[in-house]
């Protein structure tokens, strides 16, 4: 699907429309506009068809192949004149019997109200011309005139200047609005420095390679991942983890691109190309996040196809019936049906609710959480239960080798020696700590490496074949053992299918997991349970000190298995949260799927969520945002809802005039905006 920019459209039901248009189309097989980012993601057959339909139904669009720089900025100037001009006229009405000035106040009113409402003229002309017989524009023309009609000349142009100023300060809050998603996606950096032997070379980060040298000073952003070769300093991941204090690196320090240098200058050796990097991967989610609709946000937009309609003939009814039957007269019923027109237009919806979930997506963001869709934002609310991971996600996963026991034929540097080869290339917790206890032991010529998810790894060094796992390892390898009663985390380690020896290894539960747990039950969650290929002594441990059920010893489609009974015996959705290669067919089944910050990219790729600080603290964040963003639309709902009900009562009992009316429709816009970009501001 190819992804192209836009400017020109400032209405986002004028969006929602066009999206439903292309889609209708043969040639097209998927459309998604998305408004808040000003952005169209576009699968055809035939791009010429579809732009000439995007040029007829959106004459002002433009469609660009790079993000568009800041548009022109909105002058209030000609707003301002058409105010005056009108509050002016309207004074010479009222106050100055001079029939030379009345009737030139009534030519300027003329003026003004063309002016004014020359937007609104446009696009209901353009509405007309494509069919589109009930959008604002052709309600608050249709109203206007029609005031005219029964002698309501100053409430007529009236309503239209009003009108007029709220659509520009609606422009302008969706311009601020715009502008302040928009830093959340700047993190990415637009410039590198390539080392060369001539000096430094300039070049974009799309154009780095694997094993590139760059150069970064000091306040500029890492270009992409990379490990620091020279240079010791602070860098400021706040962007890409939301972890506040600044992380100190020195050589052989594996860095994430978008972080800003702030001590000292660095030269970087380039571990992944752009496209792949932590911080391109962060602008992708949350560019996709919101370029996708929740189900409120289509029910929206189905609703409002219906409402326009069903609140024009309401118009129509109160303008007619009444009058008909002999009640009042048609120009005192046709003013009260003006009203029901002024208030009709859903756009507090259709902008507001989008905005919002936007803001829930960029708050999570800004705390170092990645909601891949709007959708899982809905969908946390009807969580109740949450399966663990155990090592890594509760635990450090910082293992410590604690003892070492060989057999007869073979020495306690030799299980080390070969457990080292074994696990040299893995990246799983336990590997790493026996790599830090076999330091300088042997050199490794590594012939072939496989790791095998729930089991351990399998790699010939030397010339000799070794296993290095769990129990379990050894009988898929048919390895004779000893019977070891021991409770812990084992490894085995067998040579040339001969049994070595093994390892004991120990992990700590991470300071913060209690609190989680508590803090989760506070936002309304009823389950927990442990899912652990660890072996039973380690993963009750954990359970019992967070007090919840637990499996261990589980291969990763044993977990798969545990977390379906898991789901059925509890009502409401259900989560899991894990990190290893081995939790990503759970994570993929899951109603949610988190992914901690050291979770392998399988798993990343197969999460609903990415948690990129590793902090279990951010879990009870993201439930906590859910709930104020969802919070937050329901009040734009109700709120707009009501308030439009409201006056279309008023209206039918001739207690509300056409510019009041005109605030129940501009005015709650506004104030709907203003609610929903709370939630950018959620702490």
């Amino acid at each position: 699907m190819q992804k192209y920019y836009f400017k020109g459209l400032d209405c986002p039901d004028c969006a929602n429309k066009l999206e439903a248009e292309l889609n209708k189309q043969s040639y097209v097989k998927a459309a998604q506009v998305s408004f808040n980012t000003n952005t169209l993601y576009l699968d055809c057959q035939d791009f010429s068809k579809a732009l000439a339909l995007i040029k007829r139904l959106e004459p002002e669009m433009v469609l660009l192949t790079e993000q568009a720089k800041e548009e022109q900025v909105l002058s209030p100037m000609p707003l301002v004149a058409c105010i005056v001009l009108f509050v002016l006229s309207v004074g010479v009405l009222h106050f100055v019997t001079t029939p030379l000035l009345r009737d030139l106040s009534y030519i300027v009113l003329a003026g003004v109200y063309l002016f004014a409402g020359k937007d609104v003229f446009l696009g209901a002309f353009n509405g007309l011309k494509n069919k589109r017989f009930f959008d604002e524009n052709t309600l608050m023309l249709s109203a206007t005139i029609a005031a005219f009609c029964v002698g309501a000349y100053e409430e007529s142009v009236s309503v239209m200047v009003f009108y007029s100023a709220g659509e520009f300060l609606q422009k302008l809050a969706i311009k601020r609005s715009k502008k302040s998603l928009q830093t959340l996606l700047d993190v990415a950096p637009n410039l590198a420095f390539i080392k060369r032997e001539h000096g430094l070379e300039q070049v974009r980060p799309e154009e780095l390679k694997i094993g590139d040298i760059v150069v970064v000073k000091v306040g500029e952003k890492v270009p992409t991942d990379g490990v620091v070769l020279s240079g010791e300093s602070l860098l400021d991941q706040k962007p890409l983890t939301g972890e506040s204090l600044p992380v100190n690196v020195r050589e052989n320090s594996p860095i994430l691109g978008g972080s800003i240098n702030l001590k000292a200058v660095l030269e970087v050796k380039v571990s992944k190309t752009y496209s792949d990097s932590s911080v391109a991967k962060i602008v992708d989610l949350v560019s996709n996040a919101v370029s996708q609709k929740s189900q409120t946000e289509k029910f929206i937009t189905t609703f409002a196809k219906y409402y326009t309609p069903a609140v024009f003939a309401i118009a129509l009814a109160i303008a007619t019936i009444p009058p008909l039957l002999g009640h009042g007269s048609f120009d005192e019923w046709i003013y009260r049906g003006l009203i029901a027109l002024m208030v009709s237009c859903p756009c507090a919806l259709v902008i507001s609710i989008p905005l919002g979930y936007f803001g829930g997506v960029g708050a999570a963001s800004r705390l170092g959480v990645l909601i891949k869709s709007v959708h899982t934002l809905e969908t946390l609310i009807k969580v109740k239960n949450i399966a663990f991971d155990k090592t890594g996600t509760l635990s450090k996963g910082e293992f410590e080798v604690v003892d070492v026991v060989s057999q007869p034929n073979f020495s306690r540097e030799d299980v080390l020696r070969f457990a080292s080869c074994a696990q040299i290339l893995s990246t799983h917790p336990i590997a790493k700590s026996i790599q830090k206890a076999c330091q300088n032991l042997c050199e490794h010529q590594i012939e072939e490496f496989n790791e095998i998810g729930g089991m351990g790894v399998q790699a010939k060094c030397h010339a000799n074949l070794i296993i290095a796992g769990n129990e379990q390892i050894l009988h898929k390898y048919n390895i004779p053992h000893p019977c070891c009663s021991l409770e812990g985390t084992i490894v085995h380690v067998a040579t040339n299918g001969e049994y070595v020896g093994y390892i004991v290894v120990a992990d700590t539960l991470k300071e913060d997991a209690k609190e989680c747990l508590q803090a989760l039950k506070k936002e309304g969650l009823e389950h927990f349970c442990i899912l652990s290929g660890d072996n039973e002594h380690a993963t009750k441990s954990v359970a019992k000190s967070l007090d919840c059920t637990y499996n261990a010893g589980l291969l990763p489609e044993q977990k798969v298995v545990a977390f379906q009974d898991f789901k059925a015996k509890h009502r409401g959705l259900s989560a899991f949260i894990g990190d290893g290669i081995n939790d990503a067919p759970t994570l993929a089944m899951a109603d949610v799927g988190v992914g901690m910050g050291s979770a392998s990219q399988v798993s990343k790729e197969s999460a609903d969520i990415v948690i990129t600080n590793n902090a279990l603290n951010s879990i009870v964040q993201v439930f906590k945002i859910a709930k104020k963003t969802r919070g937050i639309v329901v009040q734009n709902i109700v709120f707009a809802l009501g308030i439009k009900a409201m006056f279309l009562i008023l209206g039918v009992f001739g207690e509300a005039s056409l510019w009041e009316a005109v605030f129940g429709d501009v005015g709650v816009t506004l104030i709907a905006l203003a609610n929903s970009m709370r939630t950018m501001r959620i702490k």
